[in-house]
């Protein structure tokens, strides 16, 4: 399983399409994490002042249509994150059938990710 963050906005405004993040024409792939304790790294990193709810994809690679490389950070891993760990970087949109869950991020307060939740009644998803 890989991870993919995303706001609920963004998750929920074409649901009838595979997911696009408007990074990928700029970077060519979709970015991603290896595992829960990275994901919470990353969006401690680049988006704690993302709108909110904010959602973690759990995605089965093998379902994926577009090519999944490892890849190590460039230009460094994020802080928390060792510096020879390895990105799933997902070379085209995200298959819908590939999301095996969508979790919600809990926040501490101090405004940092704490964890990952189902998301449930009540949830987004």
């Amino acid at each position: 399983m890989i991870y993919h963050a995303v706001t609920s906005v963004e998750w929920n405004a074409r649901p009838d399409r595979p997911y696009a993040p408007a990074s990928l024409p700029d970077d060519g792939f979709v970015h991603c994490s290896p595992d829960e304790e990275t994901t919470l790294a990353v969006i401690d990193a680049f988006y704690r002042t993302a709108p909110r709810p904010l959602l973690v994809l759990v995605l089965d690679e093998k379902r994926l249509t577009a090519r999944v490389e490892w890849e190590a950070a460039v230009p460094a891993a994020p802080p928390g994150v060792a510096a020879d760990t390895l990105f799933p970087h997902v070379f085209g949109p995200l298959d819908r059938d590939a999301v095996e869950r969508v979790l919600t991020v809990r926040w501490d307060a101090d405004g940092r990710a704490a964890g990952l939740a189902q998301a449930g009644p009540g949830q987004p998803d």
